[in-house]
């Protein structure tokens, strides 16, 4: 980001810090791998290992667009009806937060998106690409002024020019967003990087009350060093999924967060036991986390779309002949 002085960090992978707080979004970010279709028996599941784990927020899925996304061709937690929701988790009598996230321009949010005193939800979390800010906006007001907690997610920042993001970020600081969220989508970032942005944010919030977030992609294998990395920095929301699962590369591992944060709340047990007896056997049908097509799309800051129907195309396998074509693609 070309900062003259060397950002401070607010601590250390030895640090202690309670503010921080941790976003589960297994269920929002997996559910890209199998269009939403997870059974009630998985989503409570991860429900249960989140509350007994001290986890603060668990994202259930999207409020998309029905008309967008059919629910005869996607799963209840691409729609995520309080019905769905409260068939598995009840009226949530627990600490957890329970998320929605609302993509800009594919979300019927001024209908599908209730007051927050009908819905079984506290948060919603709405996710734009820098063009989308002025929609975004409107999406933030709408549902702190229907009662929830309100998160901005920034998506594909490391595309974004320093003068855009600068003068975006000018806009969601005079939000209702309680925390603005670094979006690492395509897993290209390095740790500079990080650094540089992570103070960026910082430097913007400063005096607002706002936190900074950080979600990472492990395309390069790097979600988690990089989820450290902005912690150290200052931000104190972080996203993670168990076992890493997401599309594509999937994310930051929750099992490695919390094995890394000295947060006595966080328990990791309730964690590998959902993995073992839950994430594991999804292997057998559907397929995530960090593999060779998914490399490059990183190293070359690109949307892993390419890769995902490399991986799942008559020659999976054949690295050569994808890094060819993406290089001749430019």
């Amino acid at each position: 980001m070309g900062h003259e002085q060397e950002p401070e960090a607010r601590g250390s992978w030895v640090s202690y810090r309670p503010d921080i707080k941790i976003l589960d979004c297994t269920i929002r970010d997996g559910g890209l791998v199998c269009d939403h279709h997870f059974s009630d028996e998985f989503v409570r599941a991860v429900y249960e290992a989140d509350v007994e784990a001290g986890v603060d927020y668990m994202e259930c899925g999207y409020k998309a667009s029905k008309k967008i996304y059919p629910p005869s061709q996607y799963g209840p937690w691409k729609h995520c009806d309080e019905d769905d929701m409260r068939r598995v988790v009840g009226d949530n009598p627990t600490d957890l937060k329970l998320s929605v996230m609302a993509d800009a321009e594919r979300t019927d949010y001024k209908e599908d998106i209730l007051p927050a005193d009908e819905s079984v939800f506290d948060t919603v979390r709405v996710a734009a690409y820098i063009h989308q800010i002025p929609i975004a906006m409107d999406m933030m007001i709408d549902a702190h002024e229907k009662g929830y907690e309100v998160l901005m997610q920034l998506m594909a920042v490391s595309v974004v020019s320093d003068k855009d993001l600068r003068e975006g970020l000018d806009v969601l600081v005079q939000s209702p967003a309680s925390a603005i969220y670094i979006v690492d989508s395509f897993g290209a970032l390095y740790s500079e990087q990080v650094r540089g942005l992570t103070q960026v944010y910082m430097e913007t919030v400063e005096g607002t009350g706002k936190d900074v977030g950080f979600h990472g992609h492990n395309n390069q294998q790097l979600a988690y060093a990089n989820t450290i990395e902005a912690l150290i920095l200052g931000a104190n929301r972080v996203d993670a999924t168990m076992n890493g699962i997401g599309r594509g590369a999937g994310n930051c591992p929750l099992e490695l967060l919390i094995g890394f944060l000295k947060n006595p709340k966080f328990r990791l047990r309730p964690v590998l036991k959902c993995i073992q007896d839950h994430v594991v056997p999804l292997k057998q049908d559907m397929e995530w986390g960090p593999k060779i097509p998914y490399n490059i799309t990183g190293q070359l800051n690109c949307h892993p779309r390419l890769a995902i129907g490399m991986r799942s195309g008559d020659s999976p396998d054949d690295y050569v002949a994808f890094y060819d074509q993406m290089i001749e693609e430019g």
